[in-house]
């Protein structure tokens, strides 16, 4: 039978892997026929559930709320950067100067009120000095004895003693010595005004001496010291002038200066004392007073222009100063304003604390423009 039959059976050697003669290729192992079905993986890998993509939480922005114990004015009274900000499309945010309620302009005033309460204080000064110079006396020790009241107050709220009484008497003795003997007089009126609140808090029973009579010294000196001097400044002849020049020159530095802050202020001027001044604003006030003073020392006073112009500057310079000055107590003492007795300006101080800085100022300028 020959080796090609199929019928024949297999010969011992058949499967072995003999190599073929000649061959470039070598021998390859043979494949089981048919060859198996490929079947490729699913993707994704189905589950009992059937498949489920994983949940990843979406990260959520944190947003600012506004703190609920605070209220309107004392954030107004914050720094420009601890003043909270609303969400947008939070209830309550609004742009500056839409929907405002109260008059409240953009500097926070109640401006009505303000305008109001300003122009009545300047007709009594006004009318003290063209009608009856004597009642100007009047004006200044009960400007004096108020204030007084408003400091020894916000003083006494810190927790330092201040005997009131007897600072109430001792500024109506300085404006009084002020008005009738001058300048040296007034010293006395300051060192017996002192004497008598010290020897007063000591028999009051007083437990921190330095304290309370640094707080003493203060009123006696902030107040009615600084406000003396206008007593002595209507003196001459024309001393009615020489007032209204100085109070003009302080109104026209005050709105000059707010003026100029609202609409150009950028540059903050004392951030961390008053945050709504700025640098414009002081330029403001400065070019405003100084021009005017210019015109009204020139036109009242026969004044040369340069020196009405250096008058309105110092006027200027000094009155910011002392605005800055409060500010700087207020802060220290956790208040916003010294008293309401003045709708839309807070209490009388808050209207004085300019002049009691010019006043002097200007006694000092006019002894050397204006010699008597």
């Amino acid at each position: 039978m020959s080796y090609l039959d199929p019928r024949a059976g297999r010969a011992p050697g058949d499967d072995t892997n003999v190599p073929a003669p000649y061959s470039r290729h070598p021998q390859q192992t043979p494949q089981p026929w048919p060859p198996q079905e490929h079947t490729p993986p699913t993707w994704p890998p189905a589950t009992s559930q059937g498949w489920q993509p994983e949940q990843r939480p979406e990260p959520q922005r944190p947003e600012a709320q506004l703190p609920e114990a605070q209220t309107d004015a004392a954030i107004e009274e914050l720094p420009i950067t601890e003043q909270p900000v609303a969400p947008r499309g939070a209830k309550g945010r609004r742009r500056a100067g839409r929907g405002q309620k109260g008059g409240k302009s953009r500097a926070g005033r109640n401006l009505p009120a303000a305008i109001g309460v300003g122009v009545s204080l300047g007709l009594v000064v006004l009318a003290s000095l063209l009608i009856e110079r004597r009642a100007l006396l009047a004006v200044l020790v009960a400007a004096a004895g108020v204030g007084v009241w408003e400091m020894t107050k916000a003083l006494t709220g810190s927790g330092a003693k201040v005997p009131l009484i007897p600072l109430v008497a001792g500024s109506a003795l300085m404006t009084g010595l002020a008005w009738y003997e001058g300048p040296d007089a007034l010293l006395i009126g300051l060192l017996v005004t002192i004497g008598a609140a010290s020897l007063w808090s000591l028999a009051d029973g007083v437990s921190a001496v330095r304290r309370d009579f640094t707080a003493t010294v203060l009123t006696a000196v902030y107040v009615p010291f600084l406000l003396s001097f206008a007593a002595m400044l209507v003196q001459p002849d024309d001393g009615a002038f020489r007032v209204i020049c100085t109070l003009v020159a302080v109104v026209l530095s005050d709105t000059g200066g707010y003026a100029a802050g609202v609409f150009l202020g950028r540059h903050p001027m004392a951030p961390k004392i008053s945050p709504k001044k700025s640098w414009e604003g002081f330029a403001g006030s400065l070019t405003a007073a100084a021009i005017g003073s210019g015109a009204l020392l020139f036109f009242l006073l026969d004044v040369p222009v340069y020196w009405g112009l250096l008058f309105g500057a110092a006027i200027s310079v000094v009155a910011v100063l002392g605005d800055l000055a409060e500010s700087m107590l207020k802060r220290d003492l956790g208040i916003k304003d010294m008293s309401n007795l003045l709708p839309g300006h807070g209490g009388l101080m808050d209207r004085l604390d300019s002049i009691l800085f010019a006043v002097p100022t200007a006694y000092l300028l006019f002894s050397i423009i204006l010699p008597s």
